[in-house]
């Protein structure tokens, strides 16, 4: 059996496992968030080996080089061995960055003065 040379790229998304479903990827695809070689991808978008996978998958952009094809959903070790992640590194979750405003559990209602207060904080952030 000779291996495949190319294949769709939201199967090969899903195979990969950068997304959770092969229907999430062509999703994906459809919204124009997948491009092949710079170029805006379609569902039905062939790839080979050598293609660079640009994908906004949630909240990240994954930047990825096609090594192998596949297109059968595998384990993760073996996912890693069909690209090159060269993914910006995902954003630092510092919490002094975005401070959330947290009440103690049973702590009741905010007085009048607690309100001002949050809606002071809440107007600096906007």
């Amino acid at each position: 059996m000779t291996p495949k040379t190319t294949t769709r790229v939201d199967r090969w998304l899903w195979a990969v496992r950068l997304t959770k479903t092969r229907s999430d990827a062509a999703a994906a695809c459809r919204g124009g968030h997948v491009r092949v070689n710079d170029r805006p991808a379609k569902p039905a978008t062939p790839i080979t080996p050598g293609d660079t996978v640009r994908a906004r998958i949630g909240d990240r952009t994954r930047l990825v080089e096609v090594v192998r094809v596949i297109e059968k959903r595998v384990g993760a070790p073996e996912a890693a061995l069909c690209l090159i992640d060269n993914s910006p590194p995902p954003p630092s979750r510092d919490p002094l960055q975005a401070p959330i405003a947290r009440r103690e559990r049973g702590a009741g209602r905010p007085t009048k003065r607690e309100r001002r207060v949050l809606d002071q904080f809440r107007a600096g952030w906007e």
